[in-house]
């Protein structure tokens, strides 16, 4: 029997929909296609060569087949990449999965997470998800966290982020310890960015029985598509986060992929963040010399105040380069975020930027 359904769109009935997500959207930046992108903070450079022999050569067990219910062997590979056990290790389908999952872990609904602002997006939505009030806490001056006010919120999770996103910028290594030692709860240092920047803080992790670093596989090691991450905690820890993950995060070729770039391509990956760091660099000297003020980055984008920020993205992108706009954030206002990649695709995106400009 066919079934004739209305095309036309229903409104929830009110009381069906938990009341924590009326304010949540859809994540839904514009990726429509664009002959440059450096919107998303990925890997310019391309995928590490032993992944892409992996994949030309991977057998239908991989698809046809369940992975490993907690990627036992990528947790082997990244405890040896960090120097630290196996039961340290939590992975996901990318850190996102895993930020989420510790919330679940260490918080009621009704409860709060406090974390500094502007950062990573997605922190208060995942917040709204589980049914926590998100606390967002202004930066100091030099974008450091305001170690008082977070640690006085009594919040069960504090989330931090170093490198920062979207600013680039790195919290002081002792407001980073400060926290992880006096808060009452768990904390969560997402280190997204760790390997473009001048050090992390993984050695706090001996110091804390409370501390959660959060890493991910897409932006140094180029496998964002395959979504792969992961969290670094006392085992303690770590066995709660997983019961919250639960099993067959991480499908069987991202696994594969995950491991042979950590064991085959290190080299090609430390490459890579030199590369980025170079055009980071210079990047920054540019939009300096145009008299931009960038602030400065220890990740692979920069942050660029720029009045108007949507409309520069909607003209940048008519010439062919997209970045990523950001209205009116806490204490900067308008920004645009550009990701780093090779020289030739800054070129292009500050010649675009130099026609914008001349237009106004």
């Amino acid at each position: 029997m066919n079934v004739e359904l209305n095309a036309e769109p229903r409104a929830v009935t009110r009381g069906l929909v938990r009341a924590s997500y009326e304010a949540i959207s859809l994540y839904s930046p514009n990726r429509a296609p664009c002959r440059i992108d450096l919107s998303d903070n990925t890997n310019l450079w391309g995928v590490p060569p032993s992944v892409r022999a992996l994949l030309h050569s991977s057998a239908d067990s991989a698809v046809t087949r369940y992975p490993r219910a907690y990627a036992d062997d990528l947790k082997r590979a990244i405890g040896a990449y960090l120097g630290v056990a196996p039961e340290w290790v939590v992975t996901g389908c990318g850190s996102d999965d895993v930020l989420d999952s510790t919330l679940r872990a260490f918080t009621e609904p009704g409860e709060t997470l406090a974390y500094p602002d502007p950062s990573f997006a997605m922190v208060e939505t995942f917040a709204r998800m589980n049914g926590l009030a998100p606390l967002p806490i202004p930066f100091t001056g030099d974008f450091d966290a305001d170690a008082d006010a977070l640690l006085g919120s009594r919040a069960p999770v504090i989330y931090l982020c170093s490198p920062n996103n979207p600013t680039g910028t790195i919290l002081d290594r002792r407001t980073v310890e400060r926290i992880a030692r006096e808060a009452s709860g768990v904390v969560i240092l997402d280190e997204a960015y760790a390997e473009f920047a001048d050090g992390d803080c993984l050695d706090l992790l001996s110091k804390s029985d409370r501390l959660v670093i959060t890493r991910t596989m897409s932006k140094a090691f180029g496998l964002a598509g395959l979504r792969v991450g992961y969290s670094v905690s006392a085992p303690n820890l770590a066995k709660e986060i997983e019961k919250s993950r639960g099993p067959y995060k991480v499908n069987s070729l991202a696994e594969r992929a995950a491991v042979t770039a950590l064991t085959e391509d290190r080299a090609w990956v430390a490459a890579r963040v030199a590369d980025a760091r170079e055009s980071r660099a210079r990047l920054i000297a540019e939009l300096v010399s145009r008299g931009f003020t960038p602030l400065s980055s220890q990740a692979n984008f920069v942050l660029v105040p720029i009045p108007r920020a949507e409309l520069v993205s909607v003209c940048l992108r008519e010439r062919g380069v997209a970045v990523r706009p950001f209205v009116a954030l806490r204490d900067i206002g308008d920004v645009i975020r550009i990701t780093v990649g090779p020289w030739s695709m800054m070129e292009e995106c500050l010649t675009a930027l130099d026609e914008v400009q001349s237009c106004e």
